[in-house]
């Protein structure tokens, strides 16, 4: 990773390791931003903005510190000068601190690696899978095994949830900074069950972006 990583916030999007996310990139300092990711190392950092920012967003609101990074792997630069652009997650990373040399932001970062999960982890991670299945929707399902293959690793199919799935940013915030596989995906597990049973109060449905 670089010294500086140029970092996007955004008040509304979670990046996770190894899951795509697109972005439609039209402020000047933002195309500044791409522009100069493109000439390097193609990578980003995405973190997410705190509540609030509305008051400062042209300066430099303040912004949760934990975030993950993502390498550029597809761009269109429209005739205009917006972009449209895929990242593909890399690295979960911690901001220690920010450099305000450019017009967009950069950050000096420290990655963050997940603990590795152990054997003792693997059974509850499969329940863990079972589980996050037998909660989906017909419909969440759907959306799910489109985006994502039916034979996907237990640490994807958990990112690619979390950032898929119709949460509160908030929630997902708080998934991304849990230090394990295992942790995250009990998480996630109990957001959906909380979600089920506030569904079955109001009799609404859950959905999937």
């Amino acid at each position: 990773m670089s010294d500086l990583l140029p970092i996007f916030p955004l008040p509304n999007v979670v990046l996770f390791p190894n899951v795509f996310l697109p972005l439609h990139i039209f402020e000047p300092r933002y195309r500044e931003m791409v522009a100069d990711a493109i000439a390097s190392d193609r990578l980003i950092g995405m973190v997410l903005l705190r509540p609030g920012w509305q008051s400062d967003y042209e300066g430099r609101p303040p912004v949760y510190p934990i975030g993950c990074s993502g390498v550029v792997t597809h761009v269109e630069r429209l005739q205009d000068g917006r972009y449209n652009i895929v990242l593909r997650g890399l690295e979960r990373f911690r901001i220690l601190e920010e450099d305000h040399a450019k017009s967009y932001r950069r950050a000096l970062v420290e990655p963050l690696a997940d603990t590795p999960p152990t054997a003792e982890d693997r059974p509850a991670l499969r329940a863990c899978r079972a589980k996050l299945e037998s909660l989906l929707t017909p419909a969440d399902r759907a959306s799910a095994e489109a985006k994502m293959p039916s034979a996907m690793a237990d640490e994807d199919l958990v990112h690619a949830l979390a950032q898929y799935l119709d949460l509160e940013p908030l929630e997902k915030q708080a998934l991304l900074e849990h230090g394990c596989l295992r942790s995250r995906a009990q998480t996630l597990v109990e957001l959906l069950e909380m979600k089920m049973l506030a569904l079955k109060i109001t009799g609404g449905s859950t959905r999937a972006h």
